[in-house]
């Protein structure tokens, strides 16, 4: 877990197609209320509600009350520890395949 005083793992957080769906959403708005995320989703405003929260929880999204509404909006900031883990294998990766395609070339000669 990061050292945000997260309440949940990014990681756990956008396992869910649905979770990454909803943060792809938010990406694309500044702020979105609740209902208007319903609509996109084949399920109840109670499900929407259950993996924002988990999005939350991780720090993902941000809430604020507007009247009766809450909208929503990210935070794409926790973002950030995927994109290192991410960035790590992809050099590990590069260096491996370059390895190999040495290896291959010297096989060649």
């Amino acid at each position: 877990m990061s050292e945000n005083n997260q309440l949940r793992d990014v990681f756990d957080a956008i396992a869910d197609p649905t979770r990454r769906r909803l943060i792809r959403l938010l990406a694309e708005a500044e702020e979105i209320p609740l209902h208007e995320l319903t609509v996109q989703f084949e399920m109840g405003r109670t499900a929407v509600s259950k993996h924002l929260t988990i999005l939350k929880e991780a720090g993902l999204v941000l809430d604020r009350k507007v009247g009766r509404e809450t909208r929503f909006r990210l935070n794409a900031s926790p973002l950030r520890e995927i994109q290192d883990w991410v960035a790590f294998y992809n050099r590990f990766w590069s260096t491996n395949m370059l390895r190999l395609n040495q290896l291959l070339e010297e096989e060649e000669e």
